[in-house]
């Protein structure tokens, strides 16, 4: 049974100032619950599902018996953040938010500046997580990271890539040898340009692009050019994430 104490929070923590208050999150779904309960890196701290649920994934919720709350559908309706609520509910733990300068170091990773639509930060994930980029870091006017919407569109991605909030010119001072990329639209075309193994790809707000003190500190300048007759004004930035980090990963070998 759920417990109006657990539904305050459950319904709190849809909102990102209770997110970072508490310092969790939630994750709904037979397949991202199952992933969550599969990792280590992220602490689990409550899971509330159907009996029917909790008798079909019996031996991987075994360890997590003394924080499974079952409940039935109507409860799980008025826990859930989706318009058709799953048959699981999990509460789990916002990973700590410091990170080690050689993170950066040797390694691909996207800063995202700006980026407001759910869907795009959620299948950014995906694509970092695709390519082996180690994290994802995002200005802090970004959307949340943890919120409802993008862990649903990351598809399990979040439980794999960290994600960092930093604005780029701090992560330049830190790292000062650091090389910066951005996408543009009046950039060099990224088929056509010899790329970095390492370093940051700025990929700027869905309607602005990159702010003008983003694009100072970038050292490439990079678009993705337009067929002859293409009409279409620019590319979703998921859409030139995935471009991108394609080219990256085969202009470097690996």
């Amino acid at each position: 049974m759920l417990s109006n104490s657990q539904l305050k929070l459950l319904t709190a923590l849809q909102v990102k100032k209770y997110r970072q208050k508490y310092r969790k999150f939630t994750l709904e779904g037979d397949k991202l619950v199952a992933e969550l309960l599969a990792q280590q890196r992220i602490g689990v701290s409550a899971i509330f599902g159907l009996e029917r649920w909790a008798a079909e994934n019996a031996a991987l919720l075994e360890p997590f018996l003394q924080i499974f709350n079952p409940v039935s559908e109507s409860e799980l309706k008025k826990a859930s953040a989706l318009s058709t609520p799953n048959r699981v509910l999990a509460v789990a733990g916002i990973p700590e938010a410091s990170f080690s300068d050689d993170l950066l170091r040797g390694q691909r990773c996207f800063f995202l500046d700006g980026l407001q639509d759910p869907g795009n930060l959620g299948t950014i994930l995906r694509i970092a997580d695709w390519f082996g980029m180690p994290a994802v870091f995002c200005s802090p006017d970004c959307v949340d990271a943890y919120s409802p919407k993008v862990v649903q569109a990351s598809m399990g991605a979040i439980l794999r890539i960290p994600v960092f909030e930093a604005e780029l010119a701090t992560l330049k001072t830190r790292v000062p040898e650091l090389p910066l990329a951005g996408a543009v639209l009046d950039g060099e075309d990224v088929f056509e340009a010899a790329l970095p193994p390492n370093g940051l790809l700025a990929i700027g707000n869905e309607g602005r692009g990159l702010r003008p003190e983003a694009e100072a500190l970038l050292d490439r300048r990079l678009a993705i050019p337009r067929a002859p007759g293409g009409r279409a004004e620019s590319l979703n930035a998921a859409v030139a994430a995935g471009i991108f980090a394609a080219v990256w990963q085969q202009k470097t070998g690996d």
